[in-house]
């Protein structure tokens, strides 16, 4: 029997078959996907075939997915969902505030597995005219690099009904760290779902998990929207260093230019990169997140503290 993963509680996985059937289904203890190594070798969005007991015995080739480094166990991944068709990133300039850092790692996972990502910025209405000149210079910033930027206020409903046309017919990931208001969103975009949502921790101005697991909400005009849990930091996950200057999009642009082909754009004589960063064609940000990158696969660890 065929179906489609649409929740993943940990051990038991939610498949909706091709019928219309709900099957509480699991994953034998040694089932593993084409050599990756990851905490759950099924995800949200995948198809699987299920045999009459209940168990997962086959997933169909995936399209694409959205993958990080698991936090506790530095050499295997996690899989956030499959066969999305786009990602909505939640950040926000305060309460809590998203660093640029996760922002930029999150694109080029994005970028890596070939899925398009909308930057949407929550909580407009609570930013103060700093805060808010701040917000407009970061969307200057990933506009001008090829990303389409959304503000909203989950909270007053601003820009909701902007965003809620981008969804229908597609699978659409929903994602972004703790606090920035996920809930409130989807509370927002698909009514009557009623997602608990919670108070910004005052202590560390940082959010508190409402979502434990992954699920697939199905959307009136068709489609469906991927609920994840909040990320606190995101560790990219089976990228080379060579490969990292494609999936920053700016860097790629003049990296052309370089003189050497394996330039790592950090010393090299006659690097285009560099020379652009100089000229601030490059942010800084994006370059200083472009190095942390290059830092983790130096290091061959996950820097918890994005």
């Amino acid at each position: 029997m065929h179906g489609l993963v649409i929740k993943n509680t940990g051990s038991w996985y939610t498949v909706l078959t091709d019928d219309g059937q709900l099957l509480e289904c699991k994953v034998k203890g040694n089932f593993r996907i084409k050599g990756i190594r990851s905490t759950n070798p099924v995800a949200v969005g995948d198809g699987v075939t299920v045999n009459s007991e209940g168990w997962i015995i086959d997933i169909d080739d995936r399209r694409n997915y959205i993958i990080r480094k698991s936090i506790n166990l530095s050499k295997q991944s996690h899989i956030i969902a499959a066969n999305v068709d786009q990602a909505l990133l939640v950040v926000t300039v305060n309460y809590p505030q998203t660093s640029t850092t996760f922002i930029d790692r999150f694109l080029a996972s994005a970028e890596a597995y070939r899925v398009p990502v909308i930057l949407v910025f929550n909580k407009t209405d609570l930013l103060d005219a700093d805060e808010a000149r701040y917000q407009q210079m970061l969307i200057a910033l990933y506009e001008t690099i090829g990303y389409q930027c959304s503000t909203i206020s989950a909270e007053t409903g601003e820009g909701v009904e902007e965003l809620k046309k981008l969804l229908p017919g597609k699978m659409t990931l929903l994602s972004g760290n703790s606090g920035v208001g996920k809930s409130t969103l989807i509370n927002r975009l698909v009514p009557g779902v009623n997602l608990r949502t919670a108070e910004i921790s005052d202590a560390h101005n940082a959010g508190q998990h409402t979502t434990t697991f992954s699920e697939m909400i199905p959307l009136e005009g068709g489609g469906w929207l991927v609920d994840t849990p909040g990320i606190k930091g995101f560790g990219t996950f089976d990228m080379e260093p060579e490969e990292l200057t494609s999936y920053f999009k700016e860097i790629f642009h003049f990296s052309k230019d370089c003189r050497f082909s394996n330039c790592t754009h950090t010393h090299e004589p006659g690097c285009a990169v560099l020379k652009a960063l100089e000229d601030h064609y490059i942010a800084q940000s994006r370059y200083q997140s472009y190095l942390s990158m290059l830092e983790d696969k130096d290091q061959g660890k996950y820097r918890e503290a994005f």
